[in-house]
């Protein structure tokens, strides 16, 4: 089943108990696809009327997942696809970022903020998504990022 409002090759479904809908993106690893997924997550703002701090942050760390997982993961290698799954339930939203490729150690990524780093050109996606992301969870040997924003009241 494909919602119309989402973009055409995303697809759409829900738990049993009404709860829970999901949404899965499959794009193929060219950096150009980021402009697909920031689609999707201005489709998705509108859809669940997000705010706009909160789509700020979504699409940041989602943008940067992506990335990563085009660049680093799959080595923009065009016949590797990243997945980008978003779960919607009452208590918020969770996009997941799942690459083909070996992972990597997410424990051990350099601080950005450090002085002997502050000069590099890149290096800021995960500070960034760890900051502005409620809860991150890596899976899969770093090849799947789980990213929780909880919906405040």
């Amino acid at each position: 089943m494909y919602n119309q409002s989402l973009p055409l090759n995303a697809q759409n479904s829900q738990d049993t108990m009404g709860e829970i809908k999901q949404f899965k993106l499959d794009i193929p690893s060219l950096p150009e696809n980021i402009r697909i997924v920031e689609s999707f997550v201005e489709n998705v703002k509108d859809q669940f009327a997000i705010s706009d701090d909160l789509y700020g942050n979504i699409m940041v760390c989602v943008t940067e997942a992506v990335n990563n997982a085009i660049l680093h993961g799959n080595e923009a290698d065009s016949l590797k696809m990243v997945q980008l799954i978003l779960e919607v339930s009452p208590q918020g939203f969770c996009f997941s970022v799942k690459d083909e490729g070996e992972g990597f150690d997410y424990d051990n990524v350099p601080d950005p903020t450090s002085p002997e780093n502050i000069d590099r050109i890149g290096g800021r996606g995960i500070f960034l998504i760890n900051s502005l992301c409620d809860n991150v969870t890596y899976r899969e040997n770093g090849s799947l990022i789980r990213m929780n924003f909880p919906v405040k009241s």
